[in-house]
C-alpha cells in the first residue's frame, strides 16, 4: 500500500518534470538542430548531470538514506538524526566545493578525455570547455538538493525531492528563450544559445536548493554548516560511498563512456544520442527512479527489523510494479518510435534524416528499459543490508564487457551499435543482480509472480499488434500541423494504453485484490494529505 502510493506520488511528480523536459528538449531540436553548439551543450550539460546522479543521486542517497533512517527510528531519535545529518552537511559542502573547483581549473584535460576529437572542429573544443566551466557548479548545488531530498524521503515525505527537477526544466526553457532572443535580434549566433542555456543551468541549481531548504525547514529539520569534523558515523557513510559510487552508478558510468564514443561519431551524433535518451528516460524516470527512490527506506526498516517476509513482499510488488509499466512502455516506444521522434523533435534545425537516425537510437535503447527499471528494484536490497561491494563487483564486470563491446560494434554499427550495446549490459546487469540475491536467500521469483509478469507479456504483445498496424496508418499526420501531431499521438497512445490494461485486467496480469484495497484506503489518504 504505501509503496504504491509513494511510487504513485514520486511518478506523478516526475511525470510533469519529464513532460517540462519535453518541451525544453523539443523547444532545444528546432532551436539548435544537432550541429557544433548543440553537441559542446550535450557534453556541458552531460558532465554535472551524470556527476549528479552517479554520486548525488546514486552513491550517497544509497548510502544516506539508510543510515539516516537507522538513526531517526533509533533511540536517539528525531535530535540523533539532526546531528548526523549536520555532520555529514558540514564535509560534504567543503568536499563538493573542492571537487567543483579542481574540476573547473582542469576542465580542459577532461573535455580532451571525453571528447578529443572535437579539437579537429575549429571553435568546438574551446566552446565545450568554456560552457562546461558554466555547468560545472550545478553538480555542488543539486548535490545539497540531493541529500536534502534523501533526508525528506527517510521521512517519508516524497513530494518536493520529486517536484525540483520541475524547477530546473522551467528555468531551462527559459534559457532557451532568452538565448534565442538573443541570438534572432543580437548575435545571429547559435553558440548564443548554448551559453545562455549553460547560464541557465547554473541559475537552475540556486533556485532548486532555494526551493529544497524551504521544504526541509517546513519538515521541522534544521540544518547548519558548521567546521567539518569526522565522526565514526561520517567516516562509515565515506567507506559506503566509495563503493556504492560504482555500484549504484553504473548506468551512470556508461552514459560517461558512451559520451566518449559518441563524440568520435559523425558531429550530431552525441545530440541525438541525448534527446533519444530524453524517450528513454520518460518511463525510466517515472517507473524506476519512483520505484527505487520509494523502496530503499521502506526496505532498511524491515531489513532492520528483521522482518524477511516483509521486506519480500515488498520487492515482489516493486518487480510487478516495474514490469506492468515498463514491459508495454518498451515495446510501444520500440514500435512508435519514428511517430514520436517526428512529431516531438523533428523541425525547425532538425531534419528528417537526423530524426530517422534517433528513432533507431531509440529502439536500440528501449530494448534495455526493464533491465534500466529493475536494477532500480534490486539494488537497494544490497544497499539496505549496507552491502555496496557487490554491485560494485557486478558494475566492474559489466562495465568491462560494455567497453569492450563497444570497441566492436561503434565502428560497424554507428550510434545505433552503441546504444544497443547499453541495452545488453544492462540486461546483463539485472541478470547477475537477481542470481546474487537468490542464492543468498535475499529474494527470489514466487510462482505468483512470474504468473503475473507471463500474463503482463500477453497484454504487451496483444497492445503491440495494435500499434504494429495502427502506426503506420496515421505515419501521413507525425510530421503535419500542431494538431495533427498532438491527436495521432494521442490516438497511438490512448489506443495502445487501453487495450494493454484493458487485456491486463481481464486475463489477470493487474493484482485486483490491491486495486480494491486502494478504492477503500482512498478516504483515509485524502485525510492524510490534507493533513
Amino acid at each position: 500500500m504505501s509503496l504504491v502510493k509513494n511510487v504513485g506520488t514520486i511518478g506523478g511528480l516526475t511525470a510533469v518534470s519529464r513532460v517540462f523536459g519535453f518541451i525544453r528538449d523539443m523547444l532545444l531540436a528546432r532551436v539548435l538542430g544537432a550541429g557544433l553548439a548543440a553537441d559542446a551543450w550535450q557534453l556541458a550539460f552531460t558532465l554535472p548531470n551524470t556527476f549528479r546522479r552517479l554520486f548525488a543521486e546514486g552513491a550517497f542517497s544509497v548510502a544516506f538514506v539508510p543510515m539516516y533512517s537507522r538513526a531517526l527510528h533509533g533511540e536517539g531519535g528525531e535530535e540523533a538524526a539532526d546531528r548526523f545529518a549536520n555532520d555529514v552537511l558540514a564535509v560534504f559542502v567543503w568536499v563538493l566545493l573542492g571537487f567543483s573547483a579542481l574540476a573547473m581549473l582542469l576542465m580542459p584535460g577532461i573535455v580532451w578525455l571525453l571528447a578529443r576529437e572535437y579539437q579537429e572542429v575549429p571553435g568546438k573544443f574551446e566552446l565545450a570547455v568554456s560552457l562546461s566551466r558554466i555547468t560545472f557548479p550545478y553538480l555542488m548545488l543539486v548535490s545539497l538538493v540531493a541529500m536534502l531530498s534523501g533526508l525528506l524521503n527517510a521521512r517519508s515525505r516524497f513530494a518536493p525531492g520529486a517536484f525540483v527537477p520541475v524547477l530546473l526544466n522551467v528555468v531551462l526553457i527559459g534559457g532557451i528563450v532568452v538565448g534565442y532572443y538573443l541570438r534572432e535580434n543580437v548575435t545571429g549566433s547559435d553558440v548564443t544559445v548554448a551559453y545562455a542555456q549553460s547560464v541557465a543551468l547554473a541559475f537552475a541549481g540556486v533556485t532548486q536548493l532555494a526551493y529544497m531548504s524551504w521544504a526541509t525547514r517546513k519538515a521541522g529539520v534544521h540544518l547548519k554548516v558548521s567546521f567539518p569534523k569526522f565522526t565514526p558515523e561520517v567516516k562509515r557513510l565515506g567507506m559506503l560511498i566509495l563503493p556504492a559510487t560504482f555500484g549504484a552508478g553504473v548506468y551512470q558510468i556508461s552514459q560517461l563512456v558512451d559520451t566518449f564514443f559518441a563524440t568520435s561519431l559523425p558531429q550530431g551524433s552525441l545530440t541525438l544520442l541525448k534527446m533519444a535518451d530524453r524517450l528513454n528516460q520518460m518511463p525510466l524516470g517515472i517507473f524506476g527512479i519512483a520505484l527505487g527512490t520509494a523502496i530503499l527506506p521502506m526496505l532498511a526498516r524491515h531489513i532492520q527489523t528483521g522482518d524477511a517476509k516483509e521486506a519480500q513482499r515488498l520487492q515482489s510488488n516493486a518487480v510487478e510494479v516495474g514490469t506492468l509499466l515498463t514491459l508495454p512502455a518498451a515495446a510501444a516506444l520500440a514500435i512508435c518510435a519514428p511517430a514520436f521522434v517526428t512529431a516531438f523533435f523533428v523541425g525547425g534545425k532538425m531534419t528528417e534524416a537526423n530524426g530517422a537516425l534517433m528513432a533507431n537510437i531509440v529502439v536500440a535503447l528501449v530494448a534495455g528499459l526493464p533491465s534500466y527499471v529493475l536494477v532500480k528494484v534490486f539494488q537497494p536490497a544490497f544497499f539496505s543490508r549496507e552491502d555496496t561491494r557487490t554491485p560494485v563487483y557486478v558494475a566492474a564486470c559489466v562495465l568491462t564487457i560494455n567497453i569492450a563491446l563497444n570497441f566492436w560494434v561503434v565502428p560497424r554499427f554507428g550510434i545505433v551499435g552503441l546504444a544497443a550495446a547499453t541495452a545488453f549490459t544492462a540486461t546483463l546487469n539485472v541478470l547477475t543482480l537477481y542470481t546474487l540475491l537468490q542464492l543468498r536467500g535475499w529474494f527470489h521469483f514466487t510462482g505468483k509472480l512470474a504468473g503475473r509478469i507471463a500474463r503482463q507479456l500477453v497484454a504487451t504483445a496483444v497492445m503491440s499488434a495494435l500499434l504494429w498496424w495502427l502506426t503506420p496508418a496515421l505515419a501521413d499526420h507525425y510530421g503535419g500541423n500542431v494538431l495533427e501531431r498532438v491527436w495521432s499521438l494521442a490516438l497511438l497512445v490512448g489506443a495502445g494504453g487501453f487495450v494493454f490494461f484493458a487485456v491486463a485486467w481481464l486475463i489477470g496480469a493487474i493484482d485486483k485484490d490491491l486495486i480494491a484495497q486502494l478504492r477503500r484506503k482512498r478516504p483515509a489518504q485524502s485525510v492524510n494529505l490534507s493533513e
